[in-house]
């Protein structure tokens, strides 16, 4: 797990599991290809996303395959930063986000405590652009205001097996690429401890 920041919220960046990843997409596939399933996992009325499919994940998909990972995955997040573990970690909410060509997600923010976004598909040449920046098909997190010696922004350029965790709070947005192909992801929100949130804390 690698940590970023020493000031303001912290981001960690873990690596997913190739055996997890081929299965949340296997079972992105088998809604996409069924009429029925694709109405039933419709998630995209609660979204603020300008793509073209947000699914939600099913509980029992969920329970079976990315519970036990994501709960280890954001105790070591919270252990790293609070030096503490959450008994109760409640996964709110699951979705699979499928961009494609000049499609965005606009900025935004998270409910629940403790937000992730992993990555399960990538085009090639994501990024590809005349400018010196590439930011074509990258996330950007975004906190306070730019000053000396402090950035704001923090970008990010996702690969296959990505999982960012960050504070549900914390403003980011997924800019559109011009590549053909499909940049997917999935995003989740979990709530923890209450005594774990408060803002004063002893360690």
């Amino acid at each position: 797990m690698k940590f970023l920041s020493p000031f303001g919220p912290r981001i960690a960046i873990l690596k997913i599991p190739t055996v997890l990843i081929k299965k949340i997409n296997h079972e992105v596939e088998s809604i996409i290809n069924d009429k029925k399933k694709n109405k039933l996992n419709d998630y995209s009325k609660k979204l603020v996303g300008q793509v073209q499919q947000e699914i939600e994940l099913k509980n029992k998909f969920i329970k079976k395959n990315l519970k036990s990972y994501i709960t280890k995955s954001v105790n070591q997040y919270l252990k790293k930063n609070l030096n503490k573990k959450s008994k109760n970690i409640k996964i709110k909410n699951l979705w699979v986000v499928r961009q494609f060509k000049n499609e965005y997600n606009p900025l935004h923010f998270h409910d629940g405590n403790v937000s992730g976004v992993g990555y399960l598909k990538i085009p090639n040449n994501l990024t590809k652009s005349n400018k010196k920046i590439k930011t074509n098909g990258t996330i950007d997190f975004v906190y306070g205001s730019k000053s000396f010696l402090n950035n704001s922004i923090f970008n990010h350029k996702p690969k296959v097996g990505d999982l960012v965790l960050f504070p549900n709070n914390l403003m980011h947005t997924a800019y559109p690429f011009k590549s053909n192909g499909e940049r997917r992801s999935f995003s989740f929100n979990i709530e923890i401890d209450k005594k774990l949130t408060g803002i004063f804390h002893v360690k």
